[in-house]
């Protein structure tokens, strides 16, 4: 399940395209913000990678940025198709660092769910959302005869 979050278009496109990605951009830094208070926040590639191998049933979202190389990539995603865990690609390290208040670069948070297995109501968004992009079912695409 993955999907792609742009949490603010620097791009020339038309406001009603601005107002739908705004919204959820918003949904996605207060859950980013909720979870590192709460310490349900592994920051980190190594990190995300050593908890996603402990115990993937407690994380919700791994969010992954495009400055992720594309073998860790790959890899993250089958494992968290796998395992039912919902993948967001972010469009900017910079942002998500900052959101987090780390002084490095990031380019993968995993979020676990709480001890209470309470969902807050921004990640009850994120997942209707994530479900409502969800596409199953790939092309067939047919290869010529000759």
């Amino acid at each position: 399940m993955v999907v792609t979050v742009e949490t603010n278009s620097k791009t020339s496109s038309s406001e009603s395209v601005r107002s739908v990605q705004s919204p959820l951009g918003l949904v996605v830094r207060q859950t980013l913000l909720c979870a590192n208070r709460e310490n349900r926040a592994v920051v980190g590639l190594s990190e995300s990678i050593h908890a996603l191998s402990r115990k993937p049933q407690k994380i919700l979202f791994c969010f992954l940025t495009s400055s992720i190389d594309h073998m860790h990539e790959v890899l993250l995603e089958a494992f968290c198709f796998e395992h039912d865990i919902y993948i967001i690609k972010l469009d900017n390290e910079e942002k998500l660092s900052r959101t987090l208040g780390s002084n490095q670069l990031e380019s993968c948070v995993c979020v676990q769910t709480a001890d209470t297995k309470y969902i807050t109501a921004d990640e009850s968004e994120l997942i209707d959302y994530c479900e409502a992009q969800w596409e199953p079912v790939k092309p067939i695409i047919k290869l010529p005869e000759k």
